[in-house]
């Protein structure tokens, strides 16, 4: 009965206003912390962003409408923390959360192409939040309803025995039943079919236990599942520039499966794999995909996150002093966006005017006031990043919950090796990053990627065929020894760091 409830009344969505509620700008600087390094001024503006959207859907009446998001260009060099502070940002609010490059668009002409992408791209993004958290709250009904479909597979209920007229139409016709050669129907054995009954049941039941312990999953069975049909049969028009032509292409293959009757097909598989496929059917019928798609426009709305990398290549005039078509143009598809318009979705109409756009650059060549005006008006809060030192990265080495050195640990630990750094090792990696950032291009923390790569390539491929030992100490001689020579000759460092 309760699994019958659970298939007519599908799980509503609920409406959970995000974690940033329960974070204050210092708590939101100090998870921060835990991934990025330095750059609190960065961190202090983005903390402030989040927690005014908070305060905006505190605020009641017409006039939280009127409240516009603080928008904030970060400028500084690649490999600073950038792209990992709105990214982490948009994980602290449980927030929709997309990364564009601004030069994507420049690569078809003048238009470009649609800069409305990346707000679908954020719908898209969102529902596919609300659809895992909605499965998650069904997974317990799903995985019961899933096992009652195994158990019809294992020990199907035998057909009640019919009687009266069997003929197909046959009561149009008053054709009697020929089931036997008198002509007679031959009611069921009340006694046979109750004895038959609890025998099934007694069945289920213990298939049921056996199911629940786990003592089936490697027995094969077979099962009915929908035929999908072929990417590449569905393929009608593949992503091209021009306007809205992305959108056109998914809108067509979407009406075309909706038309296509669903086909299905029978498969041979274990009870591990067959649950796994109807807990994924269930959870579908379960929820209430009318209000997922509801849900992620509204968080969309009024907690999306747009990161817009690589703005300062749209800025700037061309070499003889003229304005680059192309790029303004890139500019000015950029701005109803930014400013705030309402994008059609194969989800519905989406409005952009409370989405929090963040922007980056490293303005090398150009600088903010290279865009046009009117996007510069939209972007009021600048953050200028500092560029690493060496101590910064000796932190960024140790203190991040996601360190690369703890990285590369538990990476050796799964060969059984246990891999420890000494303190002066890891201040020798950190000064040859500093010096080959100096002195080659500085691309920031990601320098360290390169050296640690470089310093460990022979422990990394000698584990575990060559090298047996179970602890591996990594000392400065040992550093000095793999990775100075390298670093001191500028041409060779240019090719391997």
């Amino acid at each position: 009965m309760e699994l019958l409830e659970a298939i007519s009344n599908p799980v509503q969505v609920t409406h959970p206003q995000g974690r940033e509620h329960s974070l204050t700008p210092r708590e939101i600087v100090r998870e921060l912390d835990k991934y990025i390094i330095g750059q609190q001024n960065a961190k202090r503006s983005v903390a402030i962003a989040l927690r005014n959207r908070w305060r905006r859907l505190q605020v009641g009446g017409e006039l939280r409408e009127e409240i516009m998001p603080n928008n904030i260009i970060m400028i500084g060099p690649t490999g600073v923390g950038k792209t990992e502070i709105a990214r982490r940002l948009a994980k602290l609010a449980a927030a929709p959360f997309v990364k564009v490059e601004a030069t994507k668009y420049t690569e078809v002409g003048y238009v470009g192409r649609d800069v409305e992408s990346m707000v679908r791209d954020l719908v898209d993004q969102s529902v596919n939040i609300v659809r895992a958290e909605m499965l998650k709250t069904v997974e317990a009904k799903a995985r019961e309803l899933a096992e009652e479909r195994i158990i019809e597979i294992l020990v199907p209920l035998t057909a009640t025995p019919k009687t009266g007229n069997e003929q197909p139409f046959g009561f149009l016709f008053n054709q009697p039943d020929l089931t036997n050669g008198n002509h007679e129907t031959t009611p069921p054995n009340p006694e046979e079919q109750e004895k038959q009954t609890a025998a099934e049941q007694r069945t289920r039941i213990r298939f049921k236990k056996k199911l629940k312990d786990g003592e089936l999953e490697d027995r094969e069975i077979e099962i009915e599942v929908n035929d999908a049909p072929s990417i590449a049969s569905m393929q009608i028009m593949g992503p091209v520039g021009g306007f809205g032509m992305d959108e056109i292409a998914q809108n067509i293959q979407d009406a075309i499966s909706n038309m296509t009757p669903k086909k299905t097909k029978t498969r041979r598989v274990t009870i591990a794999e067959a649950r796994t496929i109807f807990i994924q059917e269930e959870s579908a019928k379960l929820i209430d995909h009318d209000a997922v798609t509801k849900e992620s426009i509204r968080r969309v709305e009024h907690t999306g996150i747009i990161f817009i990398d690589e703005i300062d290549k749209i800025a700037g005039k061309s070499k003889d002093g003229s304005p680059d078509v192309s790029r303004e143009g890139v500019q000015r598809d950029l701005l109803p966006i930014v400013e705030g318009s309402t994008v059609s979705t194969r989800y519905g109409p989406v409005r952009t005017d409370h989405v929090l756009f963040i922007a980056s650059g490293a303005f090398h060549v150009t600088k903010p006031s290279d865009l046009i005006p009117e996007l510069q008006g939209r972007f009021p809060i600048r953050v200028e990043l500092e560029s690493l030192t060496q101590d910064d990265f000796v932190k960024i080495l140790t203190q991040p919950e996601n360190a690369l050195l703890k990285q590369y640990a538990a990476l050796l630990a799964t060969e059984g090796v246990e891999i420890t750094f000494t303190g002066d090792a890891i201040s020798a990696i950190a000064r040859i990053a500093f010096e080959v950032n100096e002195s080659v291009e500085n691309i920031g923390a990601r320098r360290l990627h390169t050296i640690l790569t470089t310093l460990l390539d022979t422990i990394l491929f000698d584990v575990p065929d060559v090298i047996s030992e179970k602890h591996i100490t990594i000392t400065p001689d040992l550093v000095e020894q793999k990775l100075a020579s390298v670093a001191r000759d500028r041409d060779l460092s240019r090719y391997i760091l």
